[in-house]
């Protein structure tokens, strides 16, 4: 990056956001962190509304323990599934929560105007939770694979770097979370966000970091986006005044950036569907 301070300044505000997890550097799913049972995996403050917006839109409180008569999916998802349309699911961090702003400013909500737009037949599920990690993620993902997935957009892993995980725990966390998704929606495509490490980590590890997104989307034959902040991270003006999370004008974007690697897959999947 330009501006390695301010990479690092971003690693670090990952970390510190609102509702970010207790650290788990085993990177074995498990945490002190005393909501790791509930099924949302969120923690507090800024989290909670991050929680009640993946609630909204599966249709799961955060109390929800799964029982008989629950099935975890909206509405919409229930009207997606009987038109058979399939979910866009995004499971990340504080930036695909869009933490700092409303829910239609972030970018998976921008996501679904351009899926609108070019007349394709899915529906964007924001399942993005302030402070998540990789092990985060995957405690959760059988929770949000309750819906008719199409699509996994996978952008974790940043949190991770910033506390110097063992990036062979991330990755783990990583190809699990494939392999779940593909194991309960086996036709479902998979896009990788690609991040970066802040540079304090070392050469040898950032450059590990981010050639390991990279090899995740070669093995898994998923489409890559080479960087989820590209042109955005270290740009003042395209952040909030923490200098760290997208602004609006920053979130659209980001939503250009994942819509180069997403839009070819959505019309393979909309092809292939006729």
């Amino acid at each position: 990056m330009k501006n390695s301070a301010l990479l690092t300044a971003l690693a670090f505000a990952l970390a510190c956001s609102p509702g970010a997890d207790a650290p788990d550097r085993t990177g074995d799913g498990t945490s002190a962190r005393p909501d790791a049972a509930a099924p949302a995996g969120v923690a507090d403050t800024a989290g909670a509304s991050d929680a009640a917006r993946v609630a909204d839109a599966t249709g799961v409180a955060d109390d929800d323990t799964g029982a008989a008569g629950n099935s975890g999916i909206t509405d919409a998802a229930r009207a997606a599934d009987a038109a058979g349309t399939g979910v866009v699911l995004f499971l990340g961090n504080s930036l695909t929560a869009g933490y700092g702003l409303p829910a239609d400013q972030a970018y998976p909500a921008l996501i679904q105007r351009k899926i609108d737009a070019a007349g394709y037949r899915f529906r964007v599920v924001n399942a993005g939770v302030s402070g998540e990690t990789s092990a985060g993620g995957l405690r959760r993902i059988d929770w949000v694979l309750r819906q008719p997935v199409a699509v996994l957009v996978l952008a974790l892993g940043a949190n991770d770097a910033l506390r110097g995980q063992d990036l062979d725990a991330t990755r783990a966390n990583l190809q699990a979370i494939i392999d779940r998704t593909r194991a309960v929606h086996p036709g479902a495509a998979i896009v990788i966000a690609g991040m970066q490490a802040p540079p304090n980590l070392g050469s040898a590890y950032t450059e590990r970091f981010r050639r390991m997104f990279i090899e995740l989307a070669e093995a898994n034959d998923a489409a890559l986006i080479p960087f989820l902040l590209e042109g955005v991270a270290a740009v003042p003006k395209l952040n909030q005044e923490d200098g760290i999370h997208p602004n609006a004008e920053g979130q659209r974007i980001v939503a250009e950036n994942v819509w180069r690697t997403l839009e070819p897959v959505l019309r393979r999947l909309a092809r292939d569907a006729r």
